[in-house]
């Protein structure tokens, strides 16, 4: 899939969200809904996939990735008073000349694994937090897919709501631990600030800057993200539908630059 194939998919994606949102009637739930989806430890299970594309990569800035991540948020319950959700991320990925002589290659990239512990009741001053670890597994198909790394980790998260805002911050590091000796190591500072604004009919606008702290080679990558997301239902399904665009404000010399768009339909199962 190249540049305009991928614009039209997400464009196409996006056109057909709007069209459901605006022929399906507003639903009671759908705040409520839309708030959870708004705290990333919710006990809520969800199957968010987020598609991404990005432009302008490499030196020659020729290059150009579509990615989608499948994204399954699973809470358990562990007694009366905590609760452990596992959130994966495993990423399916098109890109092509992300570097002169790189070509093609589509398959699937590393895994990303967090599990966070997380008491059921926030805070006295309204605090919802949760802390463990965060797994990087290499199941890139294509070793330009992936780092061929094994990593690990702590991640936490921290947030408050109150009325229709909420306001936090997740955050993880991880070092490899083992791989391949030719492959460089992977010692990296993930830190996601995020603040949502919900509206009556579970429609929501968030603001993230997903930035990423290379320790290696001493380089930020800052996407900075303005997404409108709505949650109704098509047939019998719960849905939140989102999309919206992200700019690089930082990024390192063979990353990503300037715009690019991300939609994500996110399939929904309260208990």
């Amino acid at each position: 899939m190249r540049r305009k194939d991928s614009i039209a998919a997400l464009t196409g994606l996006a056109s057909l969200c709007l069209l459901l949102v605006t022929r399906v009637g507003h639903c009671q739930s759908a705040e409520d809904l839309a708030k959870q989806l708004a705290n990333p430890i919710a006990a809520l299970i969800s199957v968010p996939f987020q598609m991404n594309w990005d432009g302008d990569i490499g030196p020659t800035r020729d290059g150009d990735r579509f990615t989608m991540n499948v994204q399954p948020v699973i809470p358990m319950s562990l007694n009366d008073d905590w609760n452990v959700i596992s959130r994966t991320i495993l990423p399916i990925i098109d890109q092509s000349d992300i570097f002169p002589g790189a070509g093609s290659q589509t398959g699937i990239g590393d895994t990303v694994q967090s599990l966070f512990f997380s008491p059921k009741a926030p805070t006295q001053s309204g605090w919802i937090w949760g802390v463990g670890p965060v797994f990087l597994l290499p199941t890139g198909s294509d070793e330009l897919l992936s780092t061929e790394q094994w990593g690990a980790g702590p991640t936490a998260v921290a947030l408050r709501q109150q009325g229709p805002w909420t306001v936090g911050v997740l955050a993880n590091h991880i070092w490899s631990f083992a791989g391949d000796d030719d492959r460089a190591d992977v010692n990296s500072t993930f830190l996601q600030p995020f603040t949502t604004y919900g509206w009556s009919g579970g429609w929501t606008l968030t603001a993230t800057a997903d930035s990423t702290y290379d320790w290696e080679a001493e380089q930020w990558t800052i996407p900075l993200g303005l997404f409108a997301g709505k949650v109704t239902k098509v047939g019998s399904q719960l849905v939140q539908f989102v999309a919206g665009p992200r700019y690089y404000a930082d990024s390192a010399q063979g990353g990503p630059h300037g715009w690019g768009f991300r939609a994500s339909v996110v399939l929904l199962f309260p208990k």
